[in-house]
């Protein structure tokens, strides 16, 4: 379950973010001011904080310098949440690293999108360089244990295919395919497609290694 930290000083605004985020399955963090979020940040070492520009003490502003500034706490994705929508708060926000800005009131949808955007890149910059052997998906049903269809759906999947992409290269109806991505997250032990598809690069890139 991915954290996500809320440093927001309005109480009923940081209650409906931390409601919205707890109800989506993310684990919420909130901070009621920014040298606290601050703290958590450092702490808890959430996957994405959102912050709120204007604060008393310590502003937005303020607290994305302290963490670009923190060899921990640099590549976290950030996103500011404020009523100042100009385009010179906007650039004073990038220019110090924000990963996204978005003005409220902030519908849940936009928020949700800007979330999942950069969680999501947030895991493929993560992804380290791996040099696979995708000729055969042998290797992934004798290491993980799969059945030759569903090894051959990983290995197509860790080439980043699409559903539909496989289904069209194995012959395969598009739903046969997404029950076998769903067999694949079962004997993984993963919930996402980066997660499964980075387990296959493994066994693939370790037997590419040793020949």
């Amino acid at each position: 379950m991915k954290k996500i930290l809320v440093i927001e000083d309005e109480p009923e605004m940081c209650r409906n973010l931390a409601t919205i985020l707890r109800l989506e399955r993310f684990h919420p963090l909130t901070a009621e001011s920014g040298r606290v979020g601050l703290k958590l940040a450092k702490k808890e070492k959430p996957d994405l904080i959102l912050c709120d520009v204007m604060m008393p003490e310590l502003d937005g502003y303020g607290v994305i310098a302290a963490l670009r500034a923190d060899a921990e706490t640099v590549t976290i994705p950030f996103i500011f949440l404020t009523a100042k929508g100009e385009k010179p708060d906007i650039r004073t926000g990038m220019n110090l690293g924000a990963d996204d800005y978005l003005s409220k009131p902030i519908a849940k949808a936009d928020l949700l999108a800007a979330i999942r955007s950069r969680l999501e890149r947030a895991d493929q910059q993560a992804i380290p360089q791996f040099k696979p052997n995708f000729d055969s998906a042998k290797p992934l049903e004798r290491v993980l244990g799969l059945t030759p269809r569903v090894a051959e759906t990983l290995l197509w999947l860790a080439q980043g295919k699409t559903n539909g992409e496989i289904a069209t290269i194995l012959g395969n109806s598009e739903s046969t395919v997404k029950k076998h991505v769903f067999e694949i997250f079962d004997k993984l032990g993963v919930e996402t497609r980066t997660a499964a598809s980075l387990r296959a690069l493994e066994v693939l890139s370790s037997l590419a290694a040793h020949g």
